[in-house]
């Protein structure tokens, strides 16, 4: 079997962290099993889905990396739809209804006032039909069939149907309701691993019937435990922390695959630079029931310290010219996003105003002015240099090191001096240790 796994968005918003949750584990189980990986965009609400909103996702999932191996569009489908609907209503398994959302209130408030649970009531089948009122649709339950499957996350579920409401899947004006058009998209598209989050669960049980209503063996499901914020609810601004704000927070799109892929599970989150084991290691067996917390302040770190370790060559592209790959390695070990290379251009090459000199260090500035002209720039210069500054003051530790560092860098505190020292020009140095 060809393992075939969707991400299905409906394009009326931009993508959220929640959603690449969904994505990413649906696209590393597809990749871990070197299966297929498909989008299809859900906008069968054609008033409030949007192109721009296709365009964003389909963007957003390539800064992701997630590479896509089919799409399809549920706009263009609704053929497909009044097909297996006719069948469904052939066989008796979707009805029509009538009844107003005032009407459906009222009925359900009088169930729980008498303490019972408020399950939708069918209708004597053969009753009569109001004159000029056009129908919804639900899907008939099988009341005499127990749901169950085994959860790849939360393990054996079980549902008994007559507990539950039959479930509306057609508008009175023809519109689709979600659950019906995916069971059929998922047939269609052979999907065999639906993983999503577990707010679906009571949707999996309705939906596992319609599967079996239309002669399909329904897929294998994982439903994950949903993400809360640090304050450990659901954060507004959680639901809103899209790919564009992280792009511009300087966010690396591996640091959010690398711990989007981990949260939940009984793995660590560490900062790798590839997802070959993101892929590996991905097991839903691994997910916990409890909510997955994310941390914006965890994902900075881990951005950081992926940052430490990442090569020249992945970021050439977006880094200023004058940062060649040895500057970029002495660097990197102090940077927050790429975007602050660019501060470093002019401690390397200048122009650059050495902040004026406390009267204390003015000795060994003095001292390291008069040395450096005659250091070897080639040859491990800040060791000789420190070295000359001490035999001709007596300086040594901070006393000998931070004077010359805030000379050089203007900066208390970055990347090993003795490694950043030989990739400033020798004129440029020399200049900014000359007291004023």
């Amino acid at each position: 079997m060809t393992v075939v796994t969707r991400f299905a968005p409906s394009p009326t918003g931009t993508l959220h962290v929640g959603n690449v949750r969904t994505a990413l584990h649906n696209w590393l189980w597809a990749r871990k099993h070197g299966g297929r990986f498909l989008l299809r965009i859900d906008d069968t609400d054609l008033e409030r889905s949007k192109e721009e909103y296709v365009d964003a996702i389909r963007a957003d999932l390539a800064w992701l990396g997630f590479d896509i191996d089919g799409e399809e569009r549920q706009s263009a489908r609704f053929a497909l739809y009044e097909a297996e609907f006719a069948k469904l209503k052939a066989a008796g398994r979707v009805y029509a209804c009538y009844e107003t959302p005032e009407e459906l209130d009222i009925r359900r408030k009088i169930l729980l006032s008498r303490g019972l649970p408020p399950v939708y009531e069918r209708k004597p089948d053969g009753a009569p039909a109001p004159e000029g009122v056009a129908p919804h649709w639900r899907f008939r339950l099988d009341h005499d069939a127990a749901i169950e499957w085994i959860d790849m996350v939360r393990g054996p579920q079980h549902f008994e149907p007559k507990t539950m409401s039959d479930p509306v899947v057609r508008r009175a004006d023809g519109s689709w309701l979600y659950l019906l058009p995916s069971v059929i998209d998922d047939i269609a598209m052979r999907i065999t691993h639906v993983v999503r989050g577990e707010d679906h669960v009571s949707n999996t049980a309705t939906q596992i019937q319609m599967f079996e209503a239309l002669g399909a063996t329904p897929p294998a499901f994982a439903h994950e435990a949903l993400l809360v914020g640090t304050e450990g609810k659901l954060s507004k601004r959680l639901g809103s922390l899209g790919m564009a704000n992280l792009r511009e927070d300087g966010i690396e799109p591996i640091a959010l695959v690398a711990l989007l892929a981990r949260l939940g599970t009984s793995d660590p989150v560490e900062p790798v630079t590839d997802v070959a084991p993101l892929v590996e290691s991905i097991d839903f067996a691994r997910f916990g029931r409890a909510p997955a917390r994310f941390d914006e302040a965890e994902l900075a770190l881990l951005n950081q310290k992926i940052l430490h370790h990442t090569d020249h060559a992945a970021v050439a592209d977006r880094l200023p010219t004058p940062i060649s790959e040895a500057r970029w390695n002495a660097i990197r070990p102090n940077l927050t996003t790429v975007a602050e290379a660019a501060e470093w251009v002019s401690v390397f090459d200048g122009p650059f105003a050495s902040p004026a000199a406390e009267e204390v260090d003015r000795a060994v500035l003095a001292a390291a002015a008069a040395a450096a002209p005659g250091v070897d720039w080639s040859a491990d210069p800040w060791h000789t240099l420190t070295g000359a500054v001490k035999d001709a003051t007596g300086a040594k530790g901070r006393a000998l090191f931070l004077p010359l560092r805030r000379a050089l860098t203007g900066r208390d505190h970055g990347p090993d001096m003795a490694e950043l020292l030989p990739l400033i020009a020798k004129d440029q140095a020399v200049a900014r240790l000359s007291v004023t």
